[in-house]
């Protein structure tokens, strides 16, 4: 099974924007939790969710997840009708898949608040081969974190236009160092407009770039409304990350959520990466929420 990573990539590149065929619009209708909500990341249980669509979102509700964080592999009126059957809200969309135009038309049938890139960079040099331009491969340099937070700034306006919110989903590479005692993400923080671009904070994959996803929530209240807490086995690194369930990999979360809610988050999603070896991908959600929820 591919990585997260991989699949964004492969879908940026290749333009898969197909998968979608809106329907009309509506919204997630599910009783509020209790308390604050857990969430789960779709693509977490993908081949689950294909295999068995009600039969998954079901066994999530089972488990105790309120919040889906959609990708959209069929129709978004499909979607939201099974999970409308299986009694669960979906407050955010990853539209990378779909085109951004398309991804507004998709959180408005689902009834999400924030639309969510999950690898900008790969997006803008989709777009700039597209245009037959010279397109290489991100960088993650300081001229390429100024050219990202312009356009971020951009879509979050059209995003605001459309009564959505703008999110940044990061991975590892936003926390190379670019001079002066900053990474990529840091320039990102400061040159959007806060109104318009808000983050998810995908915590693995800061901790996987060497920094404490704590320092982030602490230092920038009101800017990360989403996370997602994923974690890794020990010794992951280069090209080579395989998901850990939580509580057992190298991340102790009960930190991380103690800043998470002291910023204002609004929404955790969980988000584990594969392959899915030791367990199935509904065992490993199962185990991932009795892992959070007594930190929520």
């Amino acid at each position: 099974m591919m990585t997260r990573r991989q699949f964004l990539t492969r879908s940026a590149l290749c333009g898969t924007a197909a998968w979608l065929t809106l329907g009309a619009p509506g919204k997630i209708l599910a009783a509020a939790a209790q308390g604050k909500s857990l969430g789960i990341q779709l693509y977490m249980v993908l081949k689950a969710y294909q295999d068995d669509p009600i039969g998954t979102l079901k066994t999530l509700k089972t488990i105790g997840y309120v919040d889906i964080e959609a990708i959209v592999t069929s129709t978004a009126k499909t979607l939201r009708d099974q999970l409308n059957d299986a009694g669960l809200r979906c407050p955010s969309l990853h539209f990378d898949s779909l085109g951004f135009e398309p991804g507004i038309e998709a959180a408005h049938v689902l009834g999400a608040r924030y639309i969510v890139s999950s690898m900008l960079p790969s997006i803008m040099q989709k777009e700039q081969a597209a245009k037959g331009k010279s397109a290489p491969e991100p960088t993650y340099s300081l001229d390429e974190a100024k050219r990202t937070a312009e356009y971020a700034n951009r879509i979050g306006e059209k995003a605001r236009q459309a009564g959505l919110q703008y999110a940044y989903h990061n991975h590892h590479l936003e926390f190379t160092d670019v001079g002066g005692g900053q990474t990529f993400y840091d320039v990102l923080l400061k040159e959007t407009d806060h109104k318009l671009v808000q983050f998810e904070l995908d915590c693995g994959w800061v901790h996987a770039g060497g920094k404490n996803p704590a320092d982030y929530f602490k230092a920038n209240p009101g800017r990360i409304p989403l996370m997602h807490a994923k974690d890794f086995l020990p010794g992951a690194g280069g090209k080579n990350y395989p998901g850990a369930e939580l509580g057992r990999g190298t991340l102790d979360y009960k930190p991380i959520m103690v800043a998470a809610d002291a910023s204002g988050l609004k929404h955790c999603f969980v988000e584990q990466e594969g392959p899915f070896d030791r367990m199935s991908q509904l065992d490993a959600a199962r185990i991932d929420y009795d892992y959070l929820r007594p930190l929520r």
